[in-house]
């Protein structure tokens, strides 16, 4: 191979300088034909022993050479979407089992509250005795409260009833009114107004909260 581009180096040079390899690899680079007659110039060696040929070459300053680069295309990286965990419909059918049983709870208190109201009405008129607990006999402020409660089924102490109950802010029509310290007591009905065994001479009437001095207030619920 080498005796071959030296015999031929005349002709190459005004073309292309050509350099063999052993592997079998050929790099060819173009040169203008004027500088490759006067500057190009290929000389080679070879080691004794050795099974591959080293080349020198040699080029003029103004030589170019050029390699063909591959088009490289990028695809950018798919961007990851956080999945949010999905209430299933169990979770959802058992917080609306539990939003339903609290109103209907809460119905139904309101419902015996208000029952309690509407059988306080039905004391109005009855006389006022010290003691008395019985609306045909008469009764005082705390034996009226206790037969109210009574009727509709719930059980209170005669006296200091409001010590087994919850004190509110908020008083619904059924709730407990207890005035001036546990002086008095009577049955809340809404709107500020109350009744209650008031008197011997007045007996059991509905009359304003304020009227009878300061209040407190408490329920069952």
């Amino acid at each position: 191979m080498s005796k071959a581009v030296s015999a031929n180096a005349g002709t190459v040079g005004r073309q292309a300088a050509v350099v063999a390899a052993a592997s079998g690899l050929i790099l060819s680079m173009g040169l203008p034909a004027t500088a490759a007659d006067t500057t190009a110039g290929v000389s080679a060696s070879t080691e004794s022993g050795s099974a591959q040929t080293a080349l020198a070459v040699t080029a003029a300053p103004t030589a170019t050479v050029s390699f063909e680069r591959p088009v490289v295309k990028t695809t950018a990286a798919p961007k990851v979407e956080t999945i949010r965990t999905q209430s299933t419909a169990a979770d959802r059918t058992a917080g609306q089992d539990d939003s339903a049983a609290g109103k209907a709870a809460e119905t139904v208190s309101a419902a015996a509250t208000s029952g309690i109201a509407a059988i306080a009405y039905t004391g109005i008129g009855h006389s006022y005795v010290w003691g008395g607990t019985s609306p045909v006999t008469g009764w005082d402020c705390s034996g009226f409260t206790q037969w109210v409660y009574a009727q509709a089924g719930i059980s209170i102490p005669r006296t200091n009833a409001w010590t087994a109950m919850k004190p509110t802010s908020t008083p619904k029509p059924g709730d407990l009114v207890m005035q001036n310290g546990g002086a008095h007591v009577g049955i809340y009905v809404g709107n500020g107004m109350m009744i209650s065994a008031l008197n011997p001479s007045q007996g059991t009437l509905l009359h304003a909260v304020a009227a009878t001095g300061t209040s407190s207030f408490f329920t069952l619920n």
